[in-house]
This record gives structure tokens, C-alpha cells and sequence, in this order.
């Protein structure tokens, strides 16, 4: 495991605009139907290192009515004997660069930084690079777009700018006729910690880093992310999604609505987590579209490629 040697605090991002949606030709079919409040027994995203599929398809604690199918994300070092990242060491000031990539972190001694701005749109947000503890979003929303699930909870909001681009995505796909459905969007640090000490009971620790993200590094917690299948829920937060016609206009589109794939496929090493098709994450369209092109990473985009392998 890599040592949580050092908390720092980076400076944050510029904000981005965001362009129109892709515009389609032809429509191409009829859409699936999808049962009224018919959720998906899949998982979600952040999690599936090394061939772990199945170790998110674990409900969440339940926050009210909430009943979720979530997948790893988080740990609340506290309960398993683990120094929580962020906790150990002085924070520290950085600067941004002056073509507005910031001073993350490459793992450096496994240093862990604390970002000083982390309602950026544009935060990098990985196993280097954490959120503040007390970091809760100020602008949550229920995108209007299909869900696997019906109720109205925590893991259906998004960041408002975000919610926004995906109502734009789901209909341009609809244009196409690719009927997509939300599997699970936003998560609290609570529920992340929560989440993450269950795996821990059930593996280990150690195990449990390999599929499941430590309080504060997971995207969801940011509102920005969101993991998604067919409207069917078929193969959600599944490997077998990639194979999926959705994924497959996932990829060509959803950079011209701010979004990425933010799991590559053949990143492992860098991102720290196995291809994962499903799991979008919004940066707005000029970020987007430059990391498309490149068939990079977020972490290649600022110049953050760890200097070793996330998640060893």
C-alpha cells in the first residue's frame, strides 16, 4: 500500500464553457421500456480494479427511503484501524500554473493533496488528489432524465450545470434513438464512508482499496459524475456494458455535452481503477472535447500521471 505521507493544498481550476449538443441525422429506433420504478440490481462505478466485477453490485446503507445498488466508494479509516488520508501532515498553499493546470499531485511519496478548490467544475479528483472533509455540494439537482429507479434520493442528484448537460445528452441520444438511464450520480461523504467500512468488514482493507475508493477521492461525492446504461438497465455497472450500442454513442458523443470517459479502457495505471464505460464524469466541453482527442485521462490532461500505480 502507499503511504499517506503528506497533505497539501493545491490551487483550483478555471471554469469552463460549455458548447451546443452534437447534432444527429437519422433516428434510428424504437425506445426499450424500462419497468415504472424498476431498478437495477447492477452496481456502481469507481470500483472494478483487476477484473473485480460483481464487488459493486452491494446496496448502500440506507439514508431514509434509500435503497440503493452501489458500488465501491470510500472508507472511514477510523473504523478499520487505517490513518485517514488528509489527516496526516500540514496543509500547505499551491499555485496555478498559468495555462490553468494546477499543482496536483503525482503521488510523490504517496503524498495525498487536499484540493483548495473542489467546486471547480474541472477538480481532479483520484487516490492522490482528495476533496475537503466538510466538502458538500451547494447545488444539487434532480436532472429530469430516466433512472433505473424511481424514488427521489441522494444518488439521483448532480451539480446543476451538470444536470443540465445530461438532460441535453439523454435527448440528443434519444435523437439517435439510444435510450440512456442513470444508474447513480452523486453520493455523500457519509454514505462513501459507510460504504467503503462495509467492504472492509466483508475483505479487508487491503482488498477493499482494490475495488473501492477512501473518503474524499471518489468522483461521486463531487456531483459531477454519473454512471449510466440502457434504459433496459441491462449490464449496468457491468463489463458488458462496453459492448453496448449506449456505450458505443457514449463514446463518440458525450464530449460535445462536457462529459468523458473517465475510466479508460488500457488507463489502469493511471487512473487507478479498470475500464469502466459507464462512469461519466462532467468537465464542460472544452476539457472534454481536448480529451477525447487526445484518448487521455484527466490526470494526462493536468499533467498528473502518477508516478506509481494508484491503488498498490
Amino acid at each position: 500500500m502507499i503511504g499517506l505521507a503528506a497533505v497539501l493544498v493545491v490551487g483550483g481550476y478555471f471554469a469552463v464553457e460549455r458548447s451546443g449538443p452534437h447534432e444527429q441525422e437519422t433516428k434510428l429506433a424504437e425506445q426499450p421500456q424500462l419497468a415504472d420504478g424498476a431498478e437495477s440490481s447492477a452496481g456502481e462505478s469507481e470500483g472494478q480494479v483487476g477484473g473485480e466485477t460483481g464487488n459493486e453490485t452491494q446496496e448502500e446503507p440506507q439514508t431514509g427511503s434509500e435503497q440503493d445498488n452501489a458500488s465501491g466508494d470510500h472508507a472511514g479509516d477510523e473504523e478499520t484501524g487505517q490513518e485517514d488520508a488528509g489527516d496526516a501532515g500540514e496543509q500547505a498553499g499551491g499555485d496555478q500554473a498559468s495555462d490553468g493546470q494546477a499543482g496536483y499531485s503525482k503521488g510523490e511519496e504517496g503524498a495525498v493533496v487536499v484540493i483548495a478548490q473542489p467546486e471547480s467544475i474541472a477538480a481532479l479528483v483520484n487516490p492522490f488528489n482528495k476533496l475537503p472533509e466538510d466538502y458538500n455540494p451547494d447545488d444539487l439537482v434532480y436532472p429530469d432524465v430516466r433512472f433505473t429507479f424511481s424514488e427521489k434520493i441522494e444518488k439521483r442528484m448532480m451539480r446543476k450545470e451538470a444536470a443540465e448537460a445530461l438532460e441535453q445528452m439523454f435527448a440528443g441520444a434519444e435523437e439517435d434513438g439510444i435510450y440512456l438511464a442513470g444508474v447513480s450520480a452523486y453520493r455523500s461523504h457519509e454514505t462513501q464512508k459507510a460504504l467503503f467500512n462495509r467492504y472492509v468488514e466483508r475483505d479487508g482493507y487491503d482488498k477493499a482499496r482494490t475495488y473501492s475508493a477512501l473518503p474524499g477521492t471518489s468522483e461521486h461525492e463531487t456531483g459531477l459524475a454519473v454512471d449510466v446504461s440502457g434504459s433496459d438497465g441491462k449490464c449496468a455497472a457491468e463489463d458488458c456494458f462496453g459492448e453496448t450500442k449506449e456505450a458505443d454513442w457514449l463514446k463518440k458523443y458525450a464530449a460535445e455535452y462536457g462529459f468523458i470517459i473517465r475510466y479508460p479502457e488500457g488507463k489502469q495505471d493511471i487512473t487507478g481503477y479498470q475500464y469502466e464505460p459507464w462512469h461519466l464524469r462532467y468537465v464542460g466541453t472544452d476539457i472534454a472535447q481536448d480529451i477525447a482527442a487526445s484518448g487521455g485521462t484527466l490526470e494526462e490532461y493536468y499533467n498528473a500521471v502518477p508516478v506509481t500505480a494508484p491503488n498498490s
